[in-house]
């Protein structure tokens, strides 16, 4: 889908910032640019609307010379999300999700019907469309950043160091969010970052630079048992231990099917009742479609208790979650990083599947860690779940 032929980017002075790049990236990846700063990591992203023209080379877009297109076409074809999230002000969330789309002159209805649609994509209530930026927390207006640039149906967003300034459990939640978003809707997301964590968390593939040369471009698993040279070693850093191990297991491999889950409708007297029955002081709340909705626990029931009578009036929504496809590497990092005792696990549509606790990975962790020969997959074929009592 896109193509860099021999691409370089040259400034006054003979300063190389992109040195002869060869790149190629398929429909429907995620690539991510990683690398020191004044690495031409930023300078690549930008190559592709065209807000950097290149000096030497070309790139292509199915197969189309972006030089023979009319810039404001293209980038109106491209979404772009940067860090500084870029609301207009002085419009409503509404009127800035649907930016593009007026830019194209489709209808007020439709942009509408867009704008309903994209803020449920992000789970913020629709009466947040007719507020301004300044009235949403900066993780908000992250998220409307994001969906707006899918508003227009851009098959390609570009993203430069989108969440960076973000505190890190903001950060975190929001690199779920596009990773999700970017496999149903199957964008092609070219995202610029620093943060070697955040490339090998997101990215289908990634393309490492130094001095303006790309020094290796695979995946995250290839660059993890293969690094190239020197440099991309010390990228990665001793501390990513767990990530270093060559293993490729996933979340539904070692997730436990023994999720407790309780509908949004049910009273808190069943809530209670449930919670005794299986000994836990905490319920994964669902729909009827056993579609994750959040989280009710014991404090919340009984500072509830004769003020409301359903679970849906007093669930907790910020709930953490990983889906079922996930590798296992990142889901122990982040469970260990945060302290959970436990973490729910989804499919693609957001439906409770299983569940992993802090207790039924202490081996697991324990194996990686300190084991000299065992990897992580040898330690999760000798773990059995039945060992390990319920948290």
């Amino acid at each position: 889908m896109i193509e860099f032929q021999h691409v370089s980017k040259i400034y006054k002075g003979g300063k190389v910032a992109v040195d002869d790049i060869h790149l190629s990236f398929e429909k429907g990846e995620f690539i991510c640019f990683i690398g020191t700063s004044g690495s031409g990591k930023t300078t690549s992203m930008r190559m592709i609307n065209r807000m950097t023209e290149p000096t030497k080379g070309k790139i292509l877009i199915d197969g189309q010379d972006i030089q023979k297109m009319n810039a404001v076409e293209l980038r109106r074809k491209i979404g772009y999300v940067i860090q500084s999230i870029g609301l207009m002000p002085h419009m409503t969330i509404r009127e800035n999700i649907t930016l593009v789309q007026k830019l194209l002159k489709i209808d007020q209805e439709k942009r509408n019907q867009t704008a309903e649609k994209m803020i449920d994509l992000v789970e913020l209530p629709r009466e947040m469309l007719d507020r301004y930026p300044s009235e949403l927390s900066g993780g908000q207006q992250q998220r409307i950043g994001v969906v707006r640039a899918l508003a227009a149906d851009q098959d390609i967003i570009l993203m430069d160091e989108p969440f960076g300034a973000l505190d890190p459990i903001t950060r975190d939640s929001l690199q779920d969010l596009v990773k999700d978003l970017q496999e149903r809707l199957g964008k092609t997301i070219v995202f610029v970052t620093h943060d070697m964590d955040e490339a090998l968390k997101l990215a289908s593939r990634i393309a490492i630079m130094s001095e303006g040369k790309v020094v290796q471009f695979d995946t995250p698993e290839n660059i993890l048992k293969h690094p190239a040279n020197q440099f991309v070693e010390e990228l990665l850093g001793e501390d990513r231990l767990l990530q270093a191990k060559p293993d490729t297991t996933r979340v539904n491999e070692v997730m436990l099917n023994t999720a407790i889950t309780i509908t949004t409708e049910k009273s808190l007297q069943e809530a209670l009742r449930l919670m005794r029955e299986k000994r836990v002081d905490t319920l994964l709340v669902t729909d009827n479609q056993n579609i994750l909705k959040g989280f009710v626990d014991i404090e919340a029931i009984n500072k509830n208790r004769g003020l409301t009578s359903s679970v849906g009036d007093i669930l907790q929504t910020d709930v953490f979650y990983v889906q079922e496809s996930a590798f296992l590497r990142n889901t122990l990092q982040r469970i260990l990083k945060r302290g959970l005792k436990y973490v729910p696990v989804v499919d693609i549509n957001k439906k409770v599947v299983g569940i992993i606790t802090r207790a039924s990975l202490v081996d697991i962790v324990y194996d990686v860690v300190f084991g000299e020969e065992e990897t992580l997959t040898d330690a999760v074929e000798a773990f059995n779940p039945d060992e390990i009592k319920e948290v």
